[in-house]
């Protein structure tokens, strides 16, 4: 009885929030880039991801390199509700060395999580892949993984990888090199641990790049 209890109480708190939430629709100018359905605060119910390009341009260059948002949304009696709306996880549409080439983020929702992949070149030979992994929890939706994995053609793949949850981080550097007859090669680093993590970063509250931490014997520091 108490396990019911438990579980109908955040329930019916959702429920009650979701009556008080304004209905969807697109704004003005914004172009939808990418959409995923699927279900995040465990009620059996799919809600509705939405990835825009918003009107508004950055201030860095001169082509079109627009700000992005997305959206959360719930389906109320057949009508599309915001849940939430961010506008701090996503790039620029511009962002990188090829922007034109650049695929749309991806959207992913699995065991009631929600994550967003983000790839773009830095310049002719580097590639970077970001993947954020959102969890609704406590009333909110929190950071709990972050995947980084910057690699050059044939010189380098590094990988660094986060479960905020448990703490486990995983470090990984794989050296080569472009010249066939170079023989100062770095070498090669795996490192598996746990690092406690005190509190974990509202997705509203989180931005690229923005936090770090230090391991011990590894001598850079870790960027999510």
């Amino acid at each position: 009885m108490k396990k019911l209890f438990f579980l109908f109480v955040p329930l019916l708190m959702i429920s009650l929030q979701a009556q008080n939430l304004k209905d969807f629709s697109v704004p003005k100018g914004y172009q939808k880039v990418a959409e995923a359905k699927g279900d995040l605060d465990k009620d059996g119910k799919d809600e509705t991801v939405i990835i825009f390009n918003t009107d508004k341009k950055t201030n860095l260059n001169d082509r079109d390199d627009f700000l992005r948002s997305f959206f959360i949304l719930k389906d109320i009696d057949g009508k599309l509700k915001i849940w939430k709306e961010n506008n701090s996880v996503l790039f620029s549409s511009g962002m990188g060395f090829y922007s034109e080439d650049n695929a749309p983020p991806e959207i992913s929702i699995k065991n009631n999580s929600l994550s967003i992949t983000q790839i773009f070149n830095t310049n002719s030979r580097h590639t970077q892949t970001y993947k954020h992994t959102f969890r609704f929890q406590n009333g909110d939706f929190y950071l709990i993984g972050s995947h980084d994995r910057f690699e050059d053609t044939c010189d380098f793949n590094y990988l660094n990888e986060i479960n905020f949850s448990t703490g486990k981080v995983i470090v990984d550097e794989e050296h080569s090199s472009c010249d066939e007859d170079e023989k100062v090669i770095p070498k090669d680093i795996h490192k598996e641990l746990i690092h406690p993590f005190k509190t974990l970063i509202k997705m509203n509250n989180f931005k690229i790049g923005e936090n770090k931490f230090k391991i011990p014997g590894y001598p850079k520091e870790i960027y999510y």
